[in-house]
């Protein structure tokens, strides 16, 4: 009998913490390190990761798809998906290509994108799948294991902002073997998130039906007509695309921008322990107001904090503070709560993780197109490392607040009856 309690959901929620490590160097620190430190162009940067995520978007429906198949076989996907996570993880800070070579870097770095984007999909809906399917499906349940599950997921990326800041800070003759480690570190910690999901979290309800009986056909189509599904749908990727702006741009703004490159790691820790703090304070508030109306919420305070980013410039370290702690609370409920939300929506019988699939898809999609943001950003002739305009400033804060703000607007809309959710 697994444990259904405080350590059974613990031992659910560790896995968030390497997959939120994979997820920040591949958002956040990886176009800044390609750019800035090998050398390679902004723009191919930026065309790179646009298309590498496009490759990710179109796969993770088959993905969840195959999740739903899986049946006894759960344990073989999550450790073939861990071993090419910490390989391509690695991959990533290392790339075995001179700076000289411009093309070949990005051919390597599209790779090590495409297999870290595939193996953080096989555990990343496999995880959500998982946690909406708790033998204890209730809101207390959902909610308390979103909470161990984001909670980690902060403490991952508090140290996935601070560690290689810190390493960046150091020599170049000992980056190289700090990277090793670091990587040895991510890849033991990830393996004993999935041994830990795998022996002590609670048992996930498989549905009525077996999803592998189920058409894709049938599948897609019980989406489709599922009135609670589709209008929550618009409203998130929009809310994807608002989160994915700034986190693509951070490091560019904090540097050129703000000019406090020295500032980063602190900026960062700052951003994710407010997410942290926020983050039960969005359950508690999602328990007493509703999942959908504490979400709205939160995006009018991530509204407040990025109109106030857009009129910072050099020297605003004090204020950028401020903007670090409103977003990071406001970042706790775009964290806890969608899946919460969709989790509550799928019906018991349904495939779950068709559903998360599409989810995904989304949020990949958001991605995707975030990547452009930064060839958009060379025609304004912005360059790395050079003092920057207003553009970068309204790029990477402006922009987010208008689809944010339609993502807001398209939630008052959702109706308790659609959703099943309390408001």
């Amino acid at each position: 009998m697994k444990p259904q309690g405080t350590f059974g959901y613990a031992s659910y929620g560790l896995l968030g913490l390497p997959l939120a490590m994979a997820a920040l160097p591949v958002y956040v620190q990886i176009p800044a390190y390609y750019s800035g430190q090998l050398g390679l162009a902004l723009a191919i940067t930026g065309w790179v990761l646009f298309l590498a995520r496009l490759v990710d978007t179109v796969q993770d429906p088959l993905l969840g798809r195959l999740i739903d198949r899986l049946d006894n076989k759960m344990n073989i996907w999550l450790w073939a998906g861990a071993l090419l996570l910490a390989l391509s993880f690695l991959g990533l800070w290392l790339p075995p290509i001179a700076a000289g070579q411009p093309i070949y870097l990005a051919l390597w770095l599209g790779a090590m994108l495409i297999a870290a984007y595939t193996a953080h999909s096989m555990l990343n809906i496999a995880y959500l799948t998982w946690g909406a399917r708790l033998a204890s499906r209730t809101q207390k349940g959902l909610l308390g294991a979103a909470a161990w599950r984001e909670g980690a997921g902060l403490f991952g990326v508090i140290l996935a902002s601070l560690i290689p800041s810190w390493i960046m800070s150091g020599s170049a003759s000992s980056i190289s073997q700090a990277l090793v480690y670091y990587s040895m570190g991510f890849a033991a910690i990830l393996l004993l998130a999935v041994f830990m999901l795998l022996r002590f979290a609670p048992a996930w309800q498989r549905p009525l039906e077996a999803p592998a009986q189920v058409s894709w056909r049938d599948t897609w189509q019980s989406m489709k007509q599922h009135k609670g599904f589709r209008p929550v749908l618009l409203p998130y990727f929009l809310n994807a695309i608002a989160m994915a702006i700034p986190s693509t741009l951070v490091l560019f703004f904090i540097n050129d921008r703000l000019q406090a490159a020295s500032y980063t790691g602190a900026f960062l820790a700052t951003y994710f322990l407010a997410a942290a703090v926020g983050l039960p304070l969005w359950v508690l508030a999602a328990k007493r107001i509703g999942v959908l109306r504490a979400w709205r919420c939160g995006m009018v305070l991530a509204i407040v904090a990025f109109c106030g980013a857009v009129t910072l410039g050099v020297g605003d370290i004090s204020a950028y503070f401020v903007v670090c702690i409103a977003a990071g609370l406001a970042l706790g409920a775009d964290l806890a709560l969608p899946p919460v939300l969709l989790a509550e929506i799928i019906h018991k019988d349904a495939s779950p993780a068709s559903y998360f699939g599409v989810w995904t898809l989304l949020g990949k999609l958001a991605l995707a197109l975030s990547g452009l943001a930064l060839p958009v950003l060379a025609a304004l002739d912005y360059q790395p490392g050079t003092p920057s305009g207003p553009a970068l400033a309204w790029v990477y804060a402006g922009v987010p607040c208008a689809f944010k703000l339609a993502a807001f607007l398209l939630l008052t809309r959702v109706k308790t009856e659609t959703t099943g959710v309390v408001l």
